[in-house]
């Protein structure tokens, strides 16, 4: 029997070593490192194999072992490649800044740069938008020669569109003696997200080649901002007339679309379509359930969002992650809570996990339970709380009246409370009057951001509200004064394959006409049904809606009659079937005016009216909400 030689034995390493990197797998990688470790394989330079086990690790997404081993490798036997592999690691898993510092001491240790390298630089600047260092990349670029790799330039571009700055990227592409059908792909990316889908389908139809991230990338601008029939039709042709066929991560794209735009009928095409065409193990891929419980649950699907999670085979903490947010945004605290410690047996939570729980239960009103939630964070899990965890106990507290309490807590955070946690009291304060509380927080919130006008609108509303119209009629004079404008509430409604807008007082629609005489007929049975309009709700300058006259109490009246949701609503009447649910979708808050409005809708005209605004899901059915009033 012939012993292997060192020089094969250390070349059978490398080789697996080589495999577990392709495979990922961390596990056996390590175990073949104590292997090597044990036995002094490693001891010359000459066997790289610690350059192997570099390649290993940043493969596996490991920047401490990969920078450590990097450290153990004379200078003598490292090449572009290894400098380039460490720096790639850090651009893709989390640290892109330590990739730019590598390539500046690359620099330094006149280690020779590629494309690759560069590609790796432009990576960590579009990940940091950090467009500085990337003008600066870009000069060196040019400098050392590779301004004619298309590789580089398209890099090049990336960075340039990540960073907003479309029309350096177009300069760049317009300069390129060969464009690539990825050159065409990321000005298309850029010129969606800029300049909108109008212009990115001029940049897609003058496209002589398109590959399948192209496609994506049109179909995707086009639901995300609910041009669904010119999505569909974009998809079959693809699909269809072109041959391609979806993976997952195309999946994943075009459903975190649906779940942007609440387009729950493209979503659910894609869901038969990755049933009836993946192999069996691709359709229960977590990624691909982790995407479809979280487009289910933001389309307002919830049940449907259950059911997929339920029949997934295996899950991460992602997928639990995504499924008791779900509950959480629906107010569905109880079932958070008793599904948790099921996933304690699953995954491991993380900081996001907590942050479902503790947002569930604070829309449900779970005080006791929120509160014990937070102190296990630490003790149970051995997390350290952030300031997103603070931030929830605060809306927890703020919610259930106990301010004191949250004002406490506030001060006791061991750091300083960003915009999130004051904005959450101050909202808590509007609900419960604590109009002085309320003063004293927009004074720090104003310093942190002077142009966001919901902070001054709260306040001014709980002037008017407690009687003092001057002050209300002031703050909103020095938003006027400073330019600054509230931002519009809009709602939306799907129907039949169309996106329909509202504003307030909308009277651009098609069928106008038509909506104004359905409004008419709902206010005359509301009415009928005991509806009296909240008139705190609709607080107009100069306007104080408790002791007005007649003629400014049937303008504010009016006024909260045509808000945006319910103009989408009296749209969804008139446009579908009688006792179909109508899901309705609001960028603000939802008012209290309407809130009571829909919950008589729902039972006068029986219909379920789902509505998700900026904060959770509201459920209204048979007269009665979800949140039991309590949002």
């Amino acid at each position: 029997m012939r012993w292997p030689t060192l020089p094969s034995l250390t070349r059978h390493f490398r080789s697996l070593l080589r495999a577990c990197a392709r495979h990922s797998s961390l596990h056996t990688g390590m175990k073949l490192h104590a292997t090597i470790i044990t036995t002094g394989l490693s001891i010359s330079p000459q066997s790289f194999l610690h350059n192997a086990l570099l390649h290993f690790y940043s493969a596996c997404g490991n920047t401490t072992y990969a920078r450590q081993l990097f450290n153990t490798i004379p200078n003598s036997h490292k090449d572009t490649i290894d400098w380039t592999t460490l720096m790639g690691c850090y651009a893709r898993h989390g640290a892109p800044r330590n990739a730019l510092f590598l390539f500046v001491e690359m620099g330094k240790q006149g280690v020779g740069v590629d494309d690759v390298a560069v590609v790796c630089v432009f990576n960590a600047c579009a990940r940091l938008g950090d467009f500085e260092f990337g003008v600066q990349g870009h000069g060196c670029v040019v400098k050392m020669g590779l301004g004619a790799s298309v590789k580089a330039c398209n890099a090049v571009m990336d960075m340039y569109v990540k960073c907003g700055m479309l029309g350096e990227a177009r300069r760049v592409f317009e300069e390129m003696e060969e464009q690539s059908v990825v050159s065409w792909t990321v000005i298309l990316d850029g010129v969606i997200k800029c300049e909108g889908v109008g212009s990115g389908r001029v940049v897609f139809d003058k496209m002589l080649e398109r590959n399948e991230v192209a496609w994506t990338i049109m179909i995707v601008g086009y639901l995300e901002r609910g041009f669904i029939n010119e999505g569909f039709k974009l998809l079959s042709e693809m699909v269809f007339g072109c041959g391609f066929e979806l993976n997952y991560v195309t999946l994943c794209s075009f459903l975190s679309a649906c779940a942007q735009s609440g387009d729950v009928v493209m979503g659910i095409w894609v869901h038969v379509y990755a049933l009836k065409t993946m192999d069996k193990e691709l359709i229960l891929n977590i990624m691909v359930g982790t995407a479809l419980v979280d487009m289910y649950a933001k389309c307002g699907r919830i049940n449907a969002a259950y059911k997929v999670f339920e029949h997934m085979p295996r899950r991460n903490v992602v997928a639990w992650n995504a499924m008791l947010s779900g509950l959480a945004m629906h107010g569905r605290g109880k079932a958070v809570l008793d599904i948790f410690p099921l996933m304690v047996e699953d995954a491991k939570p993380d900081e996001l996990t907590f942050m479902a729980v503790l947002s569930a239960c604070s829309h449900s009103g779970l005080v006791d339970e929120g509160c014990q939630y937070f102190h296990e964070i630490e003790a149970v899990h051995g997390i350290t709380p952030t300031i997103e965890h603070y931030a929830c106990v605060v809306d927890l507290l703020g919610r259930a009246g106990r301010l004191e309490e949250a004002e406490i807590l506030i001060k006791k955070m061991p750091m300083p409370p960003n915009e999130v946690v004051l904005g959450s009291l101050l909202g808590s304060c509007s609900v419960h009057g604590k109009l002085e509380l309320g003063e004293r927080v927009l004074q720090e919130l104003v310093q942190m951001d002077p142009h966001n006008t919901e902070y001054h609108i709260l306040l001014s509303n709980m002037y008017a509200l407690a009687g003092k119209q001057d002050k209300a009629n002031s703050l909103r004079q020095i938003l006027k004064n400073r330019g600054i404008r509230k931002v519009p509430g809009m709602s939306s409604i799907h129907v039949h394959g169309q996106v329909h807008q509202f504003c307030a007082g909308d009277k651009s629609h098609p069928q106008t006409t038509n909506i104004y005489i359905m409004l008419d007929e709902i206010i005359r049975r509301l009415r009928v049904a005991g509806y009296v309009p909240n008139v705190a709700s609709q607080v107009f300058s100069g306007c104080d809606s408790r002791e007005g006259n007649a003629d400014e109490l049937e303008e504010i009246e009016q006024a909260l009659f045509s808000h945006s949701e319910k103009l989408a609503i009296c749209f969804g009447l008139i446009s579908t079937r009688a006792g179909s649910p109508l899901y309705i979708f609001k960028n603000l808050r939802i008012c209290q005016d309407c809130h009571s409005a829909i919950k008589m809708v729902s039972d006068i005209y029986n219909r379920e009216i789902v509505v998700r605004d900026r904060n959770r899901f509201h459920c209204f059915k048979n007269g009665s909400c979800s949140c039991f009033d309590y949002w």
